[in-house]
């Protein structure tokens, strides 16, 4: 049985492009404007726009549940929420303080061993890049996959935007690795015959992403920066042009 510093260096060996979820591997985006202040705020301008929908909004405190139900509503009531589910995730991020730990360091090291590098979000292609903008690291990452416009139906666990990913970088779905911090991550790479990297932010984490079936776990970022600077220069080289050649949401 191999361990998971085994594991981990095998499938990012094996891997020709490396995906980070945003919130979790890269930052923790509701950390200065809390998530369930947020769904409160989107739970209102719902019940406003869709009265039928206002107690099972009020029933969550995350904002993409709120943002997901709003679709019950109609294309104008979701659009409404949609737009300022974005507008608060670019205030949440704006104070959301600094990367990861570790995070910065392995996109560096995914750069460096010569792996596409991509962000696979279910948060808005303008928040992802207003924080890697605001930390001056935009130019570590070839493209930014954020949340497909009014389709929360293709949101992670769907296989979309890992697919949508592979695609741009003209690579085979199989040899690409997401790295994330939940269930739905590993859902999602699953259902794209992707592999996945548990990060287990949360001491509870390990167990479940390991019985998810993550094909490595780790619990803390610089396992995998460490991991991907012993396969600098070795394996694939692909190069890359950074995401400011590319910051579109795909759809």
């Amino acid at each position: 049985m191999p361990t998971q510093a085994e594991a981990l260096g095998t499938v990012l060996r094996t891997s020709k492009a490396v995906l980070f979820d945003f919130d979790g591997p890269i930052c923790d985006v509701f950390r200065g404007l809390p998530a369930p202040s947020v769904a409160d705020e989107l739970a209102d301008l719902l019940a406003a726009l869709a009265p039928a929908l206002a107690g099972p909004a009020r029933a969550t405190s995350d904002p993409m549940e709120v943002h997901s139900l709003a679709q019950e509503g109609g294309s104008t009531v979701l659009a409404a929420v949609e737009a300022a589910l974005t507008a608060a995730e670019i205030r949440a991020v704006k104070v959301a303080g600094a990367p990861t730990d570790g995070s910065v360091q392995a996109l560096h090291a995914a750069r460096e061993a010569g792996r596409h590098v991509a962000i696979v979000s279910n948060n808005s292609t303008e928040c992802v890049w207003e924080y890697l903008t605001q930390h001056g690291i935009v130019g570590l990452v070839d493209k930014i996959i954020g949340r497909p416009v009014l389709r929360p139906d293709l949101m992670k666990p769907s296989p979309h935007p890992l697919l949508a990913a592979a695609s741009a970088f003209g690579v085979a779905s199989k040899l690409t690795v997401l790295i994330g911090d939940s269930l739905t991550d590993i859902e999602a790479a699953h259902a794209a015959e992707a592999r996945s990297i548990g990060y287990a932010n949360k001491l509870h984490k390990e167990a479940s992403l390991t019985a998810a079936g993550a094909d490595a776990v780790v619990l803390d970022m610089r396992q995998i920066a460490d991991s991907l600077s012993l396969l600098d220069g070795i394996g694939y080289s692909v190069g890359g042009g950074g995401a400011e050649n590319d910051r579109d949401s795909e759809v």
